[in-house]
């Protein structure tokens, strides 16, 4: 596109035009003692100095100005076996300006977040995009956003995981391990792994916005071996990462899904401990029962936990519409989903009951918030219906690309120091209407490949060929699970694969699954993202072997 500034030619020309200035951008972190009260992101001061940051840009010649203040935490607990490995507790706080001038971005962020440190990284701001502004061909054009006035929106928890002392988190943890070696795992690693955002927004739009964002994830890896013929395989968690808080870590039955072959798979709630001892006795199963699977086409029967990495990978990344511009080339691709295919309106993404959306406000999930990181106000959309390519994702300087006149809000950053750009919201599958149980799907394969839990992947910078693993196997014949499968992996292309989608389960099997670090960007930058779908079925895919002979 010849018409706007991209953001992999703004962090150049941002360079150039701070090398004119002689004047460094602060993108430095600030840290402060873990038990943090809360003091510094009380909204009332935050207002304060947010409006002493506009009325500096616009008095400086912005046309437009936003700013984000913002404490970020995080604390990872890891172990093996019985020892404790480490314990990270990170924060960082600070303030980060945007603003439009000369028809141009501009960005500063500082750690000195007093009315003289704002002020000065919005005139700095100001500075550096009249400085990139002669490099501009065509001005930045915004989708309208009216003004909310002051708001907040907190994620609905129950429990925050930064008020449970790491005794008891480390305790969970090594309760888990040992239920793992108590049946029969010779490794077992987990972690846990807890983020909480305060971010406050504020725009001359006339936003002020105040965010609590909860995020957590249980995780662990169990290792089995046959010591005779050094033999190994290895199970990971069932768990998803959610948008909840520590309630997440107190299983409830009602949560728990007794899946095919046995296989407990959960919802709301996770229980870490029962999941690693299944995890050991799986594992097992993997190495003295298990057969190597015959190549060929089969009907699979995929899992949400399982399924989630798919949506992700080929429909979440190839229809961000920065990367269908060409935004993203330079570090992770492009996409097969060009605009071409877009407007003909006809571009059969998947079969007719293929129904995937886009959604920033999906209750639990880990791109749930109630603006993004510009003050768009968040929403669901549609990206394919009943099989057809309707929509991208796309954020307010991108929204007239494709005629829309707002924005989608998918808007984030990951850091008060870094620049919000486009981000992947929660992508999914609409599930199935009539009533329809995993059960059902099953008794309906003739010769098919039942695959719960996510695994190893490949896919190309399009994201279009691709090849998908799994955690857990299992051969179905004649409608029935017949015995666990190895060395499985399926092999298609995007639009083949989803256009051989036969079959959805109804909403009574919906489930999400996660990636909590989604990298992207130049500079990187990591975001955490949702997919939800109910266990679906493809018709004639390509099964490989993955085993190698020594």
């Amino acid at each position: 596109m010849k018409n706007y500034l991209k953001r992999r030619e703004f962090i150049k020309v941002a360079g150039l035009g701070l090398g004119a200035l002689a004047v460094p951008v602060s993108v430095y972190s600030h840290s402060v003692p873990l038990d943090y009260t809360g003091a510094e992101m009380d909204a009332a001061v935050n207002k304060k100095l947010a409006d002493i940051a506009l009325n500096a840009a616009k008095m400086a010649g912005a046309s437009y100005a936003d700013i984000r203040i913002g404490r970020y935490m995080n604390q990872y607990v890891f172990t093996r076996e019985q020892k404790v490995q480490n314990i990270v507790n990170t924060e960082s706080y600070g303030a980060g300006v945007r603003v439009i001038a000369r028809g141009t971005w501009g960005f500063a962020a500082t750690s000195d977040v007093t009315p003289d440190g704002i002020a000065a990284a919005a005139k700095r701001a100001v500075d550096i995009a009249k400085a990139n502004s002669v490099l501009q061909t065509e001005p930045v054009v915004l989708a309208p956003v009216s003004g909310h006035g002051e708001i907040e929106w907190k994620t609905p928890i129950e429990k925050s995981a930064f008020d449970v002392p790491v005794a008891e988190k480390v305790d969970l943890l090594l309760r888990a391990n040992q239920a793992a070696t108590d049946n029969g795992a010779a490794f077992v690693n987990s972690a846990l792994f807890f983020v909480n955002e305060k971010k406050y927004f504020a725009s001359t739009d006339g936003s002020y916005i105040n965010q609590d964002i909860h995020r957590v994830w249980p995780n662990f890896s169990v290792t089995g071996t046959d010591k005779e013929s050094g033999k190994f395989k290895t199970r990971e968690a069932m768990s998803a990462p959610m948008g909840m808080g520590y309630e997440y870590l107190m299983p409830k039955k009602a949560d728990q899904i007794e899946g095919p072959a046995g296989i407990t798979l959960y919802k709301n709630s996770y229980d870490i401990v029962k999941d690693a001892g299944d995890a050991a006795r799986q594992v097992k199963e993997m190495l003295t029962k298990a057969k190597s699977v015959d190549p060929g086409k089969y009907s699979l029967v995929l899992e949400p936990n399982h399924l989630g990495l798919t949506i992700h990978e080929s429909v979440g990344h190839p229809l961000e519409l920065d990367r269908v511009l060409g935004y993203e080339a330079n570090y992770a691709g492009t996409s097969f989903a060009t605009l071409d295919k877009w407007k003909s309106k006809s571009f059969q993404y998947g079969s007719e009951i293929v129904n995937l959306v886009a959604d920033k406000t999906q209750k639990h999930s880990l791109g749930a918030v109630g603006y993004d990181d510009e003050g768009v106000k968040t929403k669901q959309w549609d990206l394919v219906r009943n099989g057809i390519l309707v929509n991208y994702q796309a954020i307010r300087d991108q929204a007239k690309i494709i005629n829309e006149s707002e924005s989608h809000g998918c808007c984030y950053a990951d850091s008060w120091n870094s620049v919000q750009f486009q981000r992947m919201p929660n992508v999914s599958l609409e599930s199935g209407k009539e009533k329809y149980s995993v059960k059902d799907m099953i008794k309906d394969v003739d010769k098919g490949i039942y695959i719960a839990g996510r695994g190893s992947y490949s896919i190309d910078q399009q994201r279009y060929n691709f090849q998908f693993g799994g955690t857990l196997f299992y051969e179905i014949k004649n409608g029935k699970i017949i015995n666990m499968l190895n060395d499985v992996a399926y092999q298609s292309n995007t639009q083949e694969f989803w256009n051989s989608c036969t079959k959805i389960c109804d909403a009574d099997d919906y489930r999400m699954f996660g990636s909590f670090f989604d990298g992207k960007g130049q500079p990187g930058q990591v975001s955490s993202v949702s997919h939800g779908s109910s266990t679906t079925r493809f018709d004639g895919v390509n099964v490989i072997n993955t085993a190698r002979k020594i």
